[in-house]
């Protein structure tokens, strides 16, 4: 691995306050891990406050699910990232499939916020990923290619050390299917070589997660792969023992 692992938990709509009481208490009891691994959580919004409570003793970051490009105004039932920070976030998925998919967020939406999460000093997990249909038409390079010249495009010459990319092909996520550790290394290491040329400083100090039905069966081949540093993780992250064998799989060896 390239920098120091890390695993992102993405609730989506589930979880609960019993879940963020019963996960930090699990991670808590973790110091070792959370010490090797750097451990984040993105809870429905309504849920941050209870995390954020935990989140220091538990060694563990908070993240938000999606922001606003806004900085504020008439946006109603939208989160600025001043909102989202006062209660500790630091890290906010951009461009997850499913909001492109079902809520219509575009390129150019993905790289207004990613410029202004950056901007605000959080950390942008920009989310990139193919259909089945473009794997089989085998576009998947070109396609990633495409959302991230477009996400990263214009970015401070700092960016690197508030970036991370997050490979999910949409065709893998909540279906069961999961990339071969074979396919994810091989656009892991396209992303890499990528970042270079889109990001000009420090680009390999970037964080590339895979996401996609990623379960503590799969997750250690996954994460042996040379450009794999780490995962973004649905389902698996529920369950307070089932995603603390994923973190462990991402360990450095």
């Amino acid at each position: 691995m390239h920098v120091q692992p890390l695993v992102i938990a993405n609730w989506k709509m589930n979880g609960s306050r019993e879940l963020v009481n019963a996960m930090s208490s699990a991670l808590g009891n973790q110091s070792a891990l959370t010490e090797q691994v750097q451990v984040v959580i993105c809870p429905p919004a309504t849920l941050l406050p209870a995390l954020a409570e935990q989140a220091s003793t538990a060694g563990i970051a908070c993240g938000a699910q999606t922001a606003s490009a806004h900085a504020g105004g008439a946006h109603t039932g939208e989160l600025s990232l001043s909102l989202l920070q006062e209660f500790g976030v630091s890290y906010v998925l951009v461009g997850h499939s499913e909001r492109r998919q079902h809520y219509g967020e575009t390129d150019a939406d993905v790289a207004a916020k990613t410029k202004a999460i950056i901007a605000a000093g959080c950390t942008a997990v920009v989310c990139v990923g193919e259909t089945a249909q473009q794997r089989e038409q085998e576009q998947t390079k070109a396609v990633i290619g495409e959302q991230l010249a477009a996400a990263l495009a214009d970015l401070p010459d700092n960016a690197a050390t508030k970036l991370v990319v997050a490979y999910e092909p949409v065709w893998a996520i909540g279906t069961g299917l999961t990339a071969s550790p074979e396919q994810a290394q091989d656009v892991h290491a396209f992303i890499r070589e990528n970042l270079k040329k889109l990001i000009k400083t420090d680009a390999d100090l970037i964080p590339l997660l895979y996401g996609g039905s990623v379960k503590s069966d799969n997750a250690a081949s996954l994460f042996a792969e040379q450009d794999i540093d780490g995962g973004l993780i649905g389902g698996a992250s529920l369950v307070a023992d089932d995603f603390i064998a994923i973190c462990s799989a991402a360990k450095p060896a």
